[in-house]
């Protein structure tokens, strides 16, 4: 068995911002424009009128200030309410996997290595921009990577699991390396006009590169240990899918085929099912509360994050051990942990210990515990 290390990480994130002043303006002109539509039903008591939004409601709902996205226009359109990104043609490379390909190039030149470096090219996302052919194979051809590639989706928990996929790779020998990428348009699949989550999402890509241990010559993490675990859930989905159009009424504008959770039910199952996940890995690698340097969460909601910080650390954590980044980046679904690590792992000592976990749809909660060294 080898060892596994993270020696390199990369975010690509998107040129274009959107605050909480601008969306709530765009949100609050939709639903005056819906209002004004359906005056004579919402008057007759058979339509309910949409209610306004507010940057206070937002912050205080989530904590998020400002989200990166691939193309505000649309979004801030009141007759739009959604992206419009430019139809590609087959022989471009795809806009996931463009994306992807700026976080991997970061990775690498972080790391020292190259594309002739990597065995295996992981996409691992919420959404994928088609069925096939697998976007993990056009980004490994893009990089210019051999080997092999494949795609995989465990919603927000897809990075941690695609690090477990790579790491137990490692470990048996199959290969020396891969890339575990994350390129998430999360704005493609949120539904703008709903005022309960109309806020939450944000586009970034990430990408993690992991390498046989004995292969680092510079400072890296080791991989101390991986865990994954899923239990079945509905409270968070998106109900598209291939099979839409066979089905009746399948391609009318449903409010289903978009992100769609249940926050309450959601808030009361995911985090004691993450907060014991996290104390039973550390439990069974001989790890207390005090031995954890720091904690990359899934960036999903302040308040979730500072619950689970509370419960693992047994105390208020301290300001850097739970580093926020979803102020500024909002939910990037898969890839929030990864930006919180990539942004705050630099300044850890060697033989310092850290947890990356994410959590979400599923439900599905994955958990790596890493050691610096060098």
């Amino acid at each position: 068995m080898y060892q596994a290390a993270i020696t390199g990480t990369g975010v690509f994130t998107p040129q274009q911002t959107i605050t909480n002043a601008e969306l709530v303006e765009a949100f609050n002109a939709y639903a005056d424009l819906y209002n004004a539509e359906n005056a004579e039903a919402i008057g007759a008591g058979t339509l309910e009128a949409k209610a306004h939004s507010s940057e206070e409601f937002i912050v205080k709902a989530s904590g998020i200030e400002q989200r990166y996205v691939m193309d505000k226009s649309g979004v801030l359109d009141p007759n739009v309410m959604h992206p419009l990104l430019r139809q590609r043609a087959d022989e471009e490379p795809s806009l996931m996997a463009e994306m992807a390909v700026d976080a991997a190039q970061k990775a690498l030149a972080a790391a020292g290595k190259t594309a002739d470096d990597v065995d295996a090219v992981i996409c691992a996302a919420s959404n994928l921009e088609r069925a096939y052919p697998a976007v993990a194979i056009e980004i490994q051809e893009l990089l210019g990577v051999k080997g092999f590639a494949f795609d995989m989706n465990v919603a927000c928990s897809s990075a941690t699991f695609g690090i477990q996929a790579a790491a137990d790779m490692i470990r048996s020998g199959s290969i020396r390396s891969a890339l575990v990428v994350n390129p998430e348009i999360c704005s493609a699949h949120l539904e703008w006009r709903d005022r309960d989550c109309h806020f939450i999402f944000g586009d970034v890509a990430t990408a993690t590169l992991l390498e046989r241990a004995e292969d680092v010559e510079g400072p890296c993490f080791d991989v101390i240990s991986t865990r994954c675990a899923t239990e079945y859930s509905n409270n968070i989905r998106n109900n598209n899918g291939f099979l839409r159009r066979s089905r009746p009424d399948g391609l009318s504008d449903r409010r289903d085929m978009q992100f769609m959770q249940n926050g309450r039910k959601v808030f009361k199952e995911v985090l004691p099912m993450v907060a014991d996940h996290i104390g039973g890995h550390m439990a069974d690698n001989g790890l207390e509360s005090d031995d954890l340097k720091r904690i990359w969460l899934h960036q999903a909601n302040k308040s979730m994050n500072d619950f689970i910080g509370r419960k693992v650390l047994g105390r208020e954590p301290e300001l850097g051990e739970q580093p926020n980044i979803l102020q500024d980046y909002a939910n990037t679904s898969s890839a929030g942990s990864i930006i919180a690590f990539a942004k705050n792992s630099d300044d850890l000592q060697d033989g310092d210990t850290g947890l990356i976990c994410s959590f979400g749809a599923g439900y599905s909660v994955g958990s790596v515990i890493v050691k610096k060294r060098g």
